[in-house]
């Protein structure tokens, strides 16, 4: 991590402090852990925006996105089902400038950055030969990311420790505040593994969603199942998102929570 970048955007937020928030309502699962921020919600959002329009021009620079009608129209209709239920557990999540898109890559592989922007690749749908249920399981669990605003968690703590190790803070202009944010925003989706306590909470608040969408929630046990069995060194998938059978006895577990929910929306 380049430290001045870090230290130009702490320049910029640090006004916001050192905040203790509640980002979500506790839902069936009963989410209830409370986060330290030092970075602002509108800052983190703006930065994704800039980072999200990067992906979607990189993914039209290779003619891969949103090619394959199939795969989107499938994506958008189960993402469509999904993002109604975030108002369980914030309300201000409906209002969002969600957007859905699908980019042809035989990477196994999904995210939704601050602010509802999610991207889909198609090899997750092939190479697990994925049921609408199973993907609503990743999607859910990424949404749930969002909800919680987890990139902004591990922003955070990265400023912080910078802030410990240099002590000072540099000013800047604003638009290399909000390029500096998307670096981060794009570092923390595609590098940066997300502690088991931020996997935990989004398997948990993910199998919610889905259930509450229709989707019959045992789905993200076979998924992850069908995760695990993939040769090659693993999906892309994974390199962000630890997997283990710890994680599916978790699911298991929690399943019986939401179950009622299922049945109540599938009939």
């Amino acid at each position: 991590m380049n430290i001045r970048r870090v230290l130009v955007v702490i320049g910029a937020v640090a006004f916001v402090g050192c905040q203790t928030v509640q980002t979500t309502q506790p839902g069936a699962v009963g989410i209830s852990r409370k986060q330290h921020m030092l970075v602002s919600e509108a800052e983190v959002q703006k930065g994704a925006e800039v980072a999200y329009r990067q992906e979607l021009d990189k993914a039209k620079q290779q003619s891969a996105l949103n090619v394959d009608p199939q795969s989107y129209k499938r994506i958008q209709a189960i993402s469509q089902r999904l993002i109604p239920q975030t108002s369980v557990f914030r309300p201000d999540a409906t209002q969002w400038d969600w957007q859905v898109n699908v980019q042809t890559s035989k990477e196994v592989n999904a995210y939704c950055m601050p602010g509802g922007k999610i991207m889909v690749y198609t090899g997750l749908i092939s190479q697990l030969n994925a049921t609408d249920a199973e993907l609503a399981a990743v999607i859910g669990h990424e949404i749930s990311h969002a909800l919680r605003e987890h990139s902004r968690e591990r922003m955070s703590r990265a400023y912080a420790e910078q802030i410990a190790l240099a002590g000072i803070a540099v000013a800047t202009g604003a638009g290399q505040e909000t390029m500096a944010l998307a670096s981060q925003v794009s570092a923390v989706t595609f590098t940066l593994p997300h502690s088991r306590e931020q996997e935990a909470e989004a398997d948990r608040m993910g199998l919610e969603l889905m259930a509450r969408a229709g989707y019959d929630p045992n789905a993200a046990v076979s998924l992850w199942e069908k995760m695990s069995k993939l040769g090659g060194g693993g999906p892309e998938f994974l390199s962000t998102h630890p997997s283990g059978e710890s994680r599916i006895q978790d699911l298991k577990s929690n399943i019986p929570r939401v179950l009622p929910l299922y049945q109540a929306a599938a009939h």
